[in-house]
């Protein structure tokens, strides 16, 4: 999803109904501002960021929102659903008095599978932290049925898997041990059920999946399942827009 780009005259014509050679004079008298400044360019591009007045009347001034959550077990990562709770519905549980229509998931998790979700109204920025390009690294923690034989899982996720179904091989992954059952996979890509698809390879299934971190953006593990809060201006600006 894409920041909602669009140019001044068409804004302006459709917020005051009128035709967009119209705006050319109201653009000369000098009664409109972009961010602080008199715009003057029928063609000025504008974002739904940008702050605009007419006669010192605010038209729109919608600010970007990143949040974190601690996604809990049985919570889909959706805006919807006519079953489950949404992790939407969380956000207006915890938040009642604030918007979150325009708010869309950044890198979702399956139902069964808990930890670090971000949120955003921010295309662009969601964008860069997914891209394939900036090979953001996402690390979970997973709990497997049978133990970890971790030299020959290793050996595997570093040379990459090849899944028949897209003809695709997977980017080399990390391992570490952290227990006889339990290992810390670190990879930059979030394909449809990747690790639990990758060490079904080895006939050892998924038991607990639980994402720690986002590139330099980690769990505020003060956050209990279900809770959330704004990143800060340090986890926002981790990823940088180009």
């Amino acid at each position: 999803m894409t920041s909602k780009k669009s140019r001044l005259d068409r804004f302006l014509s459709r917020h005051l109904s009128v035709k967009r050679s119209d705006i050319r004079l109201v653009l000369a008298q000098k009664r409109v501002s972009v961010d602080g400044v008199i715009a003057t360019d029928m063609q000025q591009p504008i974002d739904q960021f940008s702050r605009i007045e007419l006669d010192g009347n605010l038209l729109q001034a919608q600010q970007p929102c990143y949040v974190m959550m601690h996604k809990p077990v049985g919570v889909v990562s959706a805006t919807k659903d006519d079953i489950h709770k949404t992790v939407l519905d969380l956000l207006r549980l915890e938040h009642p008095k604030q918007r979150w229509d325009d708010v869309h998931i950044v890198g979702r998790l399956d139902l069964n599978s808990s930890g670090l979700l971000l949120l955003t109204n921010h295309g662009d920025w969601s964008r860069q932290m997914m891209s394939p390009d900036h090979k953001v690294t996402k690390v979970y923690d997973v709990t497997l049925g049978n133990p970890v034989d971790i030299e020959r899982y290793s050996e595997a996720f570093k040379q990459g898997m090849h899944f028949a179904y897209e003809d695709i091989v997977t980017l080399p992954a990390e391992l570490e041990q952290i227990s006889e059952y339990v290992v810390r996979v670190c990879l930059v890509e979030g394909r449809y059920h990747q690790i639990k698809r990758m060490f079904g390879r080895f006939r050892n299934p998924v038991i607990k999946l639980h994402r720690i971190s986002i590139g330099s953006i980690h769990l505020d593990r003060t956050l209990l399942p279900g809770q959330s809060r704004l990143l800060t201006d340090d986890e926002v600006n981790a990823i940088t827009l180009k």
